[in-house]
């Protein structure tokens, strides 16, 4: 598993256990994201504080999984981010794809 759950609220609060988000887990990753999504989790908040890189194919993994959520009328939001992923977040431009927050604790209540 590279997702730890718990529900807070409305919110599925999902933690990347993983240090490095990269192509070794990127699948794995989109199918537990499927599957959060497919069993009804529709607001998903990812918690990145553990993660220190990102590689593009992991990029790739959660663009899917938002685009499958947002067909499905859910949402995914980032926080928690370290500096340098928010920093490659905003050069690529996936500041304005992906909702950020400096914490779950900021994420709006639906």
């Amino acid at each position: 598993m590279i997702l730890e759950t718990k529900t807070l609220g409305n919110i599925l609060a999902a933690t990347i256990t993983q240090p490095e988000a990269n192509l070794t887990n990127a699948e794995q990753f989109k199918h537990e994201m499927l599957t959060l999504i497919n069993e009804g989790n529709l607001r998903i908040a990812l918690n990145f504080a553990q993660v220190s890189y990102i590689d593009s194919s992991f990029l790739g993994a959660m663009v899917s999984s938002l685009k499958y959520a947002l067909g499905k009328g859910g949402e995914i939001y980032l926080t928690d981010l370290k500096k340098d992923i928010t920093e490659l977040l905003r050069l690529i431009r996936m500041d304005k794809v992906f909702k950020v927050y400096d914490s779950i604790n900021n994420v709006p209540a639906a």
